[in-house]
């Protein structure tokens, strides 16, 4: 269950007509590469489309090479979604740092992308969405 508990501080907001956030299921399989290793391979990738910024994929932790990952110090804040976590990745060099951002408790409206990260295209190789894999016969 999500704690509704924040500081007096951190007002938390509700996504709506004015703040829209849309979370749906990524067709595509999502790979995330850097410094030539690929640290997603996923069909399971959310899609988070959030007011006017730019759509962000969240891809599910159990695909992501964690072993590659170091976590940071590193911490924001956002009304809609709650604190946020970053992880820097080593063998992107001085780029990849902070390069990755989670929501381990996010607000009940996002819930869904608890257990899930997201990378910034800048600071990796290639955030590549490619067609699913068929499982067809």
């Amino acid at each position: 269950m999500v704690s509704n508990t924040t500081p007096a501080a951190r007002p938390v907001k509700i996504p709506g007509k004015d703040h829209p956030i849309t979370i749906e299921r990524n067709p595509s399989r999502v790979v995330v590469t850097v410094a030539g290793k690929v640290i997603v391979d996923t069909q399971d990738a959310l899609t988070l489309c959030e007011a006017h910024y730019p759509a962000v994929v969240y891809v599910p932790r159990k695909d992501i090479d964690m072993t590659l990952l170091e976590r940071t110090d590193h911490a924001t804040y956002c009304p809609y979604k709650g604190d946020c976590a970053y992880f820097s990745i080593p063998a992107g060099g001085e780029r990849a740092v902070n390069a990755v951002w989670t929501y381990e408790n996010p607000y009940e409206a996002v819930a869904q992308i608890r257990n899930h990260l997201a990378f910034y295209p800048d600071r990796v190789d290639a955030i590549d969405e490619r067609p699913a894999a068929s499982t067809d016969n």
